[in-house]
């Protein structure tokens, strides 16, 4: 949205998980960043923000060109927040395909839906390259009731913990590559607990309204 510039020091990896879905521009986060100290040794660079005429949060943008080649439209975008977390698993994502992010799969699961991974340019070497995976196909979901969502969705990884643990195949990766993604482990464990999806997104909500509180300085649009 916003471009951002003079970002000197520092580096943030920010993926806590109830960040994910932040509700800011690229430019409002960076200034919070900054001003919140979060950078390396907590110092402070210098950051000019050039702001969006006529931009609002709610306004749905769809970018002219791939912002990756793994996110190759606006679907997979708002997708993304909640898929990318199967990359801590032992699912596809539809990496070495052409709905990347947009579709799910694993040759162990029960379904009639199913595709191929195979290398392209944005995966040489796929998850589960040249095997028939069967999961869930999200591409005919419109574009619109995603965009105002504006939340993580858990019930896939939820359901598909069940189905591929019941069965005693793996799910989280052994690098917990899932807790680098969530941010910590308690995501994980809970969902290993059982906790079911309304039970821990409120788990989130004492720290996602500390967060709103410290986000609303930095806003910089309706």
């Amino acid at each position: 949205m916003d471009l951002y510039l003079s970002l000197h020091s520092g580096h943030l990896w920010a993926c806590i998980l109830y960040l994910v879905v932040y509700g800011m521009t690229i430019g409002e986060y960076a200034l919070m960043i900054n001003g919140e100290k979060w950078l390396n040794g907590s110092v402070r660079c210098r950051l000019d923000v050039i702001t969006c005429k006529d931009y609002k949060h709610n306004s749905m943008y769809d970018l002219p060109v791939k912002p990756s080649p793994n996110l190759p439209n606006l679907r997979s975008v708002l997708l993304y927040p909640s898929l990318c977390l199967f990359e801590g698993t032992t699912l596809s994502v539809g990496r070495g395909t052409d709905r990347q992010f947009q579709i799910l799969g694993h040759p162990e699961i029960k379904s009639d839906f199913s595709f191929t991974p195979s290398p392209n340019e944005g995966a040489k070497d796929p998850v589960w390259n040249g095997t028939r995976c069967y999961g869930t196909d999200f591409t005919g979901i419109p574009v619109e009731p995603l965009f105002q969502t504006k939340k993580l969705d858990l019930n896939y990884l939820i359901r598909y913990y069940r189905e591929l643990t019941s069965k005693g195949d793996k799910y989280f990766l052994d690098n917990l590559f899932f807790d680098k993604l969530a941010g910590t482990d308690k995501l994980r464990k809970q969902i290993i607990e059982g906790l079911k999806e309304v039970q821990i997104r409120a788990s989130w909500q004492q720290d996602i309204e500390k967060f709103k509180k410290i986000r609303q300085k930095y806003l910089l649009y309706p």
